[in-house]
Formats: C-alpha cells, structure tokens, sequence
C-alpha cells in the first residue's frame, strides 16, 4: 500500500499538525511555476508559511524568509518530483510543517534552502554569505552524502554526519525529521520495495530520534505512515474499527463535558478536549486489552496555566471519580528524558467505563507536541517578562545525545555503527542512576552496571570489579532500576588494575553500544591464552562468577590459562604468602578471604597471576571438577621475611535491629585495630539486621579476638566469615 493512499482524514488525522493535501500541492505549483513576486513582496508560495510563522513569532524577520524563497526557487527551477509537481514544493511543505510546530526563523530559512547544496549548483559558502553561518551549519547538517565517494556506506555516514551535527545544534535533526515526514507522505510514487527500504530506515531511526526529541506531532503521522507500508492488513482492520465507531454516539463527549463540569464548579478555569488515538496508538491497545470499547480510542486532554492547577485538576478528578490508581504517573515532578512533562491518570465515571486523562499546561503542550522545536533556538537564553516561569530550557546535549555521540566516535565501521545506532535507538526509555558522590547518571532503560561503569569510566571501566546498588553488594550484571544509587568498585592500584579486564560475560549484559565496544575491544586486545593439553576450560557458570562479585581475580580462571610446573617456593611478601611459582603474583580471593592460619591452595589464573582460596572454598570444588591443576601455596612464616603483611577478611554480623548498632560495631572494629574497607546494612527483616565488613587486619592472629569483640556488641547474635552460605549464616 502506497502511502498517499493511507490518508487518514477524518480518523487517522487526530493531532494539530495539518496535511500538506493536493490542494496545497497544487497552489504551491502554480505559484512555483509563476516565479518570485516583485522585489520586497512575499512570494504568493511562501505566503501561507510566513502567515503561520508569524502566528507564533509575531516579530519575525519575513525578508529573509523571502530571500531563501527566492534562491531555493531559483536554484531548483526545473527539477520535478516524482509525483510531477515542481521540486520547490518539497521545501516549502517542509518549512510549512516546522512553521505550524513554531519552528524560529533560522530553522524555517534553512528548511527552504536544505536540498539546495544537494541537488543544485548553491555551494555551502554562498548559503553562508547570504544568510550566516548558522544557517549554513544546519543546511550542511542535513546534506547527505555522495554515493559516489561512499558508496554503500553513504546511508550510514550521512546519518553519522548528521547525528554528529545533531550534537552541536539539535535543529539540524528536526529539519531532517520534517523533510522525512513530507517524502513519506509522498511515497506512493515509488516502487513497493523502495517504500519498504524507505520505511524500515524510517521506524528503525528516525521515529526514536523523533520520540527523543520530543516531537510527537511528526513521530506520531510518521508511525502511521510506516505502519500504513510494513502492516497494511493490521492498518486496514485498524482503519475498519475506527471507522465502525465513527458512527456511534462518542463516550469520550460524554466523559469531557462531565470533567467540563467538575472543574467548573471547582472555579478552576481549564480547557478540556477530546484527544482521539492515532493508528499505532490503537493498534497497540488493541492487543494490550482485546476487544476495544469507544473510551479505548482516545484520551481528555485537560489544559490549564501553571504546574499549581495540574495538581488542582487532578485533585478533583480523583475526589469526584473512581481513580484508577496503578494509571497514575506524574511526569511534571519527574519529567521524560525527551522534555515530556504531564500527569497521566485514569478514573471511572458514572457509567462506570474508564477514561484515561492527561492534564498539562498550555506550555507543556506545546513542548509535548513540538518537542525541541517549540522552545526556538534552544542556544539564546530566554530573558524578560514573557519567559514562562518553571518551564525546562533544552539541553544542548542530552544525555542520550553525548552517549551516542561517545561510542560512535570509536566505531569507524559504518556497518557496526548502523547495527549499533539501531540497538541504540531501539532502547526507548531513560532511567537515572544516582552515583555515590552525589551526581546523575542518565541510562537506557534495561541497562546494567556494566553499562553504567562504561558510561562513568569510559575505558577504564576495565578494572571494574563490583558494585553496590543502594547500599547493598550487587553483581554487576544487576539491572538497574529509575533512582537506584550506584558505586561502582575499582581495582585499588595500577598494578592490580592492569591485571583486572571484562571477560567475554560481560558482554551478555551489556546493553549500550559503548560498553559493547569498549568490552569487544579489550577482548580483541587481550586473547585468553589456549589451555594446556591436560587441562579443560572451567564451565561457564563458573566464569560468570567474575559479575557476581564473588572474586573478581580468582574468577578469572574461568578464562582459561596455562598450570605452570611447580617450580621452588617463591615468597611473595606482599600477600604474606609463599607460591611454588616463579614470578607469579598473588591475590587472596575475595569469594573466601583466606588469612592465617587457614588451610589453603592456589589455582593459576590469567595475567601470570595466582589466587589463594581456603581449601573449603566451593570455589576450589568447581576448578578440580573442571580439571584445573592446583598450584603449591602455604602461609609465609617470620622466618620468610614476611613481616607484617595486611590480610583482607570479609566478616557478617547477624543482630537484633536497634538504634545506634552501626556505630557500636564500628566503635568495636576501631578498638581492634582493623581498618574498614567497606560496609553494607541489609534492611531489617523480622527485626534482625545483616551487616557486611570488609576489613583490613594488619595482623591474621587477631581475627579471632576481633570476632570475638563484635560477638560481644548488645544485640549481635553470630559473626561468621565469608565463605559460609547465606543460609547457614542465618541459621
């Protein structure tokens, strides 16, 4: 089904944004065939855009509009659309689009003149002497690229290009998305498997850029389109239904004028209008509920003037009607990641069918509607006595916008780019992260703490070996939920850190292409060396212990590596241990925190390095199933030359919940000498409470006095070391 075929007036044309239909098609051809007015006189083309434009900049400068009018006509006089009208009714139908979203000058001035650099002889400098750089910055951030130079990679590229210019200047995307919704309302001339290409490019990038941006009035008419192309059976029923209740008396009347009511007696002045669902809209209700009653096809729109009467509607909705409470979202105190603001609330009203109702001021609608083209040039400060108080200014560079601009920066491949720029976009909702030092972090929705440590590190998130999610330990595979608090754990010093990377794992949870790359890349830098013939790799559940936060260094055996032959006895001071391995480092695993006079043994892991369990570690089980060779280890005497080596010990206190109890374990610890690494409080549970210790002993003797200390706190019941279950722990 072609798209000019799928005009959806009167059901699918359900927003403020008016049709360019044939009418206007054809006034603009004749006036485009007529040539420019006389000098200092609007063009009779362009007179409906500056009309509109001026309805919502009434001190707008119309001469420079004039001016691109007449070089666009100019330049591309002679070129015809496919559909046989003159080329300049492309610009103008998509100056006319921004125009009614109240797009500012320079952004109508460069929507005339945006295919000019492209299809004429206009060079990008003439466009810059005549109307400023600004102008000539969007209108070469929408120019696409040769496919004479780039060939298959033109597509991708000029995207790239376009993103790229999307983060110094966020017009340069909302002239691409209106350029884009013109073409697809138009698409009925190409062939089928082009309107396919075309729509597939359309819903898979640009109607999230457009959902991102906040532009619902174009993402809305270019899912219907798309919709109308790749579903045409879903389109036709979807098409029938509407059409079926068309007919029928509109419960949705009925439900406005007792909303009319309420709020009238109340005394609070608001504008309540029926807003019917667009085609997608009710497509996907339609599978969400089943059968669709005449409340299902649309929403009230309640507008009023200020953040203060939102909360006043609301109010007296829920105190007149039955409220249904689980369809309530307040996104005025926390706003959309794409400048959305609205309370969302459903109730039920006398006949007892449900009505779901948004309520906005008029300003937040016209930001919900436009998106970023409602607030004009987003870079001028908004100054004087007409500034609405409170409302949100757009960020130069949103957050989802610097991410992007992060990781595709690192992939040259324009194949992987596409592939990545789509998984990207197909993440459509943004979470914020609290971080431990008091700042944000804006995320994909679904995104883990690997995504996180990528997003905050960059590179070095390399050396990540754990986290904590609201206080508590948590696997850095852990999903992270909208105002979560984060902590990120890093290993302590360069020299550990360079022996610290991602395994392969890792990339099962990675969810942002910046992780992914960052991940693969190391990875490809750092091939896990080929097991010995007498060896086998360890499963990969035991590999997967490195996101679990179990021991980050012992975990990486599960990557495999060489047994060395047991070679003299080495001392290694600085773990207080003597390995029968030349060279190797050692590292006390954190799954079992061994320290004197444990039983222990070693397993080689990569880096040349060798990690130390207690030997009733279920850790050490694991590596002997798997056929890993132990390595010689023992604790270093005196007479080593070990001196006084720090030992590391994770220790658990189970207590009766009471005030005070934190500091009098700290108090407790202190008084022994150990230094607290780290600390974590489980919420209480049936009155008792779990805290976690890491601790730094500089001497293994005193542990036992040190647990015998915290015994003695009022209220501690058990303190046991790690390496026990949860489960015997508690017991």
């Amino acid at each position: 089904m072609s798209a000019e075929a799928t005009d959806q007036a009167p059901f699918g044309r359900r927003r403020g944004l008016p049709r360019i239909d044939l009418r206007n098609l054809r006034r603009f051809s004749r006036a485009a065939l007529l040539g420019p007015a006389s000098r200092g006189r609007l063009p009779d083309a362009i007179e409906h855009v500056a009309k509109v434009h001026r309805a919502h900049h009434p001190g707008a400068d119309l001469d420079v509009l004039r001016k691109a009018y007449v070089l666009a006509e100019s330049s591309h006089r002679g070129q015809m659309r496919k559909s046989g009208e003159p080329y300049i009714t492309h610009p103008l139908a998509v100056t006319l689009i921004l125009a009614e979203l109240g797009a500012e000058t320079t952004t109508l001035t460069a929507s005339l003149l945006h295919d000019t650099v492209e299809d004429t002889e206009v060079t990008l400098d003439q466009v810059g002497e005549e109307f400023g750089e600004e102008v000539r910055y969007l209108v070469d951030g929408v120019t696409k690229l040769e496919k004479v130079d780039y060939g298959a990679a033109a597509e991708p590229e000029t995207f790239r290009k376009m993103l790229v210019a999307t983060g110094n200047d966020v017009r340069v995307m909302s002239i691409k998305l209106a350029d884009r919704l013109h073409n697809m309302r138009t698409l009925g001339v190409m062939r089928p498997e082009k309107q396919v290409r075309i729509a597939k490019v359309t819903r898979d990038v640009l109607i999230p850029l457009a959902e991102r941006l906040g532009v619902q009035a174009l993402k809305t008419e270019l899912e219907d389109l798309v919709f109308a192309i790749l579903h045409p059976e879903e389109y036709a029923q979807t098409r029938k239904l509407l059409q079926a209740h068309a007919g029928r008396p509109d419960p949705l009347a009925h439900a406005a004028e007792d909303v009319r009511g309420v709020l009238h007696e109340a005394g609070i002045t608001a504008e309540v209008l029926v807003r019917p669902r667009h085609f997608v809209s009710v497509h996907r209700v339609g599978l969400k509920r089943g059968e669709l009653t005449g409340t299902d096809l649309g929403r009230l729109l309640v507008l009023v003037s200020d953040d203060a009467d939102c909360y006043a509607v609301l109010g007296e909705l829920h105190t007149c009607f039955t409220p249904v409470i689980s369809e309530f979202k307040d996104f005025i105190a926390v706003p959309k990641f794409n400048l959305y603001q609205s309370l969302h609330t459903a109730v039920a009203g006398r006949d007892g069918e449900v009505t779901e109702v948004l309520i906005r001021t008029h300003q937040m609608h016209r930001v919900a509607e436009a998106g970023v083209i409602a607030l004009g040039n987003p870079y001028t400060p908004t100054e004087g006595a007409d500034a609405p108080e409170g409302e949100r200014a757009d960020p130069t560079r949103p957050g989802w916008l610097s991410r992007l601009l992060d990781w595709q920066s690192a992939t040259p491949d324009p194949d992987l780019f596409w592939t990545s720029l789509r998984d990207d976009l197909a993440q459509d909702r943004e979470i914020t992260v609290f971080r431990s030092d008091g700042g944000t972090l804006g995320l994909p929705a679904g995104a883990s703490c690997v995504d996180a440590a990528y997003a905050l590190y960059g590179e070095d998130a390399h050396s990540c070996i754990g986290a904590r999610v609201n206080g508590r330990i948590a696997t850095l595979s852990t999903v992270l939920r909208d105002g979560d608090t984060l902590q990120l754990l890093m290993a302590g010093d360069s020299r550990d850190a360079a022996s610290h990377g991602p395994s392969p794992e890792w990339l099962d949870h990675a969810r942002t292409p910046a992780a992914r790359i960052a991940i693969n890349r190391w990875l490809a830098a750092h091939p896990a060396p080929q097991p010995a013939q007498h060896e086998s790799r360890e499963p990969e559940a035991e590999s997967a212990s490195t996101l679990s936060g179990q021991d980050a260094q012992g975990s990486q055996a599960s990557q495999g590596g060489e047994t060395a032959v047991p070679a003299a006895g080495v001392v290694r001071p600085e773990a207080g241990i003597i390995v029968d391995r030349p060279g190797a480092t050692v590292r006390l695993a954190r799954c079992c925190t061994p320290v004197p006079p444990d039983a222990v043994t070693g397993f080689a892991v990569r880096g040349g390095a060798v990690t130390v369990h207690r030997e009733r570690c279920p850790g050490v089980a694991r590596m002997i199933a798997a056929g890993r060779t132990a390595v010689g280890v023992r604790w270093a005497d005196e007479d080593d030359g070990d001196g006084g080596a720090d030992y590391r010990v994770t220790l658990f206190a189970e207590a009766f919940s009471r005030p005070h109890l934190l500091a009098d374990l700290t108090e407790a610890i202190a008084a022994e000498g150990a230094e607290v690494v780290a600390a974590a409080v489980e919420p209480p549970r049936e009155q008792r409470v779990r805290h976690t210790y890491t601790l730094q002993l500089p001497d293994a003797s005193r542990l036992p006095t040190l647990m015998r200390a915290m015994r003695n706190v009022p209220g501690v019941y058990d303190v046991t070391r790690e390496g026990r279950s949860v489960a015997a722990a508690r017991s």
